[in-house]
């Protein structure tokens, strides 16, 4: 059966109706991959000008997103979080090498791993997880946010010297 947004919305609710909690999440992780495994899914959700952040859909109820990401050329982000919120990265097309880090200190962080993100690939950040994302050319990402993320606080962090 192919992929409609529709259908991801739907069985994201499902899901996260029952519990929303990491292991949720990591389900629907799980059908995120998928979606992202179906060429003509992502090339509807990319059909129409997506630019940095376009809400594709968020939920009446539940408040989660799904949200596509067009970034062109190269583009960093330093160390942050989510706010109150999560946020599942995944990978359409391009590479991002994605950074997670640990606090040392209010407000610094030291880097724990890197990882390259490339087009299927999927990743859950809960709440308070600190990461940084850098492209080095055009990306297309869809992310599943708890909430819209849109004005939302997020701590934003400087990495710690000589850690």
């Amino acid at each position: 059966m192919m992929m409609t947004l529709e259908l991801l919305a739907t069985q994201i609710r499902e899901i996260l109706a029952r519990e929303n909690a990491p292991a949720s999440r990591e389900q629907v992780a799980g059908l995120l991959k998928s979606a992202l495994g179906d060429q003509a899914f992502i090339a509807a959700q990319f059909a129409t000008e997506v630019g940095a952040r376009k809400v594709l859909y968020e939920d009446p109820t539940l408040g989660f997103c799904i949200v596509a990401h067009e970034y062109a050329g190269a583009k960093d982000s330093g160390p942050h979080d989510h706010g109150p919120s999560w946020a599942i990265y995944g990978q359409a097309a391009g590479e991002t090498l994605m950074r997670d880090y640990a606090f040392v200190a209010p407000g610094q962080v030291r880097e724990t791993r890197s990882y390259l993100m490339r087009p299927g690939d999927v990743h859950v950040y809960n709440e308070g997880v600190v990461h940084s994302p850098s492209r080095v050319m055009s990306t297309r990402l869809i992310r599943i946010e708890g909430m819209n993320l849109a004005g939302v606080v997020r701590a934003e962090c400087k990495v710690a010297e000589g850690v």
